[in-house]
């Protein structure tokens, strides 16, 4: 057992617990902020690679909201023809988090996938609540499809990739794009999702104290990305488990942790997808907990990073 935890936590993680970001007071604007700059030292970023080049661009946000910034990465020695295509969104509880955050994820995709990687620049909560992340997500996803021919991409092979929140807005993403008859992204890809505004899963529940992400988290971070003054019916594009209809939706893999109150949320929606017909590979990983995969050299992380990795390859190849 850690000092920081009563959970039985896989002991390759536990180290992290004792240099992991001290609480940070989501209910105060002006802390959240704060805790944003303090998070990006945090997640200190590693040289970039030197077999993938990337590149900033301004694309067109909805009509009336300012553009979206989507960094495109690529392998130097990419395949001749058309690539598949990955496009991500970063996590952080709608409130935080960046691209750069996700930069060595989206370089090592791009570089052992041979593939484009697009990620998305969001705007955040609680400045910008819902629906500005989604809508930012959904326009960088048009604009990817739209401008497929230009950055060498196969519009039949673009998967969506998200982490925490990234994750529900990845699957809020392929739902918008199914019911605007948008870009049909060929598999998504749900790590830890945060899918369900409503909290009432035993492990949100349960979990209270967890490290890193636990229900007061959860509830703030919904707070702010809902809206302070919100009342009434919560949108399935804010929250996908409100979804009655999952039928029609690209394969997922959906990935949850032991110790996170997100888990139960995740395994349910997994469970809905399969329901509705969609073929779905889902894990939760024990002994975990929301952002465990930070220790990279865990034995438990390794395998998680690579079941995504094959995951993609299955299917970009095909």
């Amino acid at each position: 057992m850690s000092k920081r935890t009563n959970y039985p936590i896989d002991p390759e993680l536990v180290p992290i617990l004792d240099v992991l970001p001290d609480d940070l007071d989501m209910s105060d604007p002006a802390a959240l902020q704060a805790g944003r700059n303090a998070r990006e030292i945090f997640f200190a970023q590693t040289p970039d690679r030197d077999d993938v080049v990337k590149e900033d661009h301004q694309v067109p946000g909805r009509a009336g909201d300012p553009d979206v910034t989507l960094r495109i990465y690529r392998a130097k020695e990419a395949p001749a023809g058309p690539l598949a295509c990955v496009y991500e969104i970063h996590g952080g509880g709608f409130v935080a988090g960046s691209i750069q955050m996700m930069d060595p994820w989206c370089q090592a995709v791009a570089a052992e996938l041979r593939c484009v990687v697009v990620s998305v620049e969001y705007r955040l909560a609680p400045e910008h609540p819902f629906p500005a992340a989604i809508e930012d997500c959904y326009a960088g996803l048009v604009w990817t499809a739209g401008n497929a021919v230009e950055l060498g991409i196969d519009p039949a092979r673009i998967a969506i990739a998200g982490q925490s929140a990234g994750g529900g807005l990845a699957a809020a993403t392929v739902l918008l794009a199914r019911d605007r008859g948008g870009p049909a992204p060929c598999f998504q890809v749900l790590e830890i999702p945060e899918l369900d505004d409503r909290l009432e899963t035993p492990s949100m529940k349960a979990f209270t104290d967890t490290p890193l992400w636990n229900r007061p988290n959860a509830v703030w971070s919904w707070k702010h990305y809902l809206g302070a003054d919100h009342t009434g019916e919560v949108s399935e594009y804010a929250a996908p488990s409100r979804a009655k209809d999952l039928s029609g939706l690209p394969p997922a893999y959906v990935s949850t942790m032991e110790f996170d109150p997100l888990r139960d949320e995740g395994l349910l929606y997994a469970m809905r997808l399969l329901e509705a017909g969609v073929s779905v590979e889902v894990h939760n990983f024990p002994r975990t907990f929301h952002g465990s995969s930070l220790v990279a050299g865990a034995e438990v992380s390794r395998r998680g990073a690579r079941e995504v990795m094959e995951a993609l390859a299955r299917v970009l190849s095909a």
